[in-house]
């Protein structure tokens, strides 16, 4: 099962891959394996989002943390670290017609079951 709590760090994480199985708009997603995308942050440690995903207009590197984490300055160095990340690789797309792309930082207590990509993207795109 692709889904199997046995491939993921947290149950948000789980919960959020449900999301992305289920929603329409969503053409592909992956859980990145260790040294598949890194990014470095201002220090030079490298990081890992929790997923990439691709939907009909646009890709997305998207972390699921616990609401209580967001605001550590750990957390915060990786979401500018990927957010510049992000801000390059959309001007490299522009330039060969590729997909924009955007950071998602999720709290881990707004995933719902019921939810879509679009309602979380839209608060906490960044």
């Amino acid at each position: 099962d692709v889904c199997s709590s046995d491939l993921f760090d947290t149950d948000s994480e789980r919960r959020f891959a449900v999301i992305l199985e289920d929603d329409k708009s969503v053409l592909r997603w992956v859980k990145p394996a260790k040294g598949q995308v890194r990014i470095f942050d201002i220090n030079d440690s490298a990081y890992e989002p929790d997923f990439v995903v691709e939907t009909d207009k646009e890709k997305f590197l998207v972390e699921v943390k616990r609401k209580s984490d967001i605001e550590t300055d750990e957390v915060q160095a990786k979401a500018k670290a990927a957010r510049l990340w992000c801000e390059r690789a959309t001007t490299h797309a522009k330039e060969h017609g590729a997909k924009p792309w955007r950071y998602l930082l999720i709290p881990h207590d707004v995933i719902k079951d019921n939810m879509t990509l679009a309602a979380l993207a839209s608060p906490y795109g960044q």
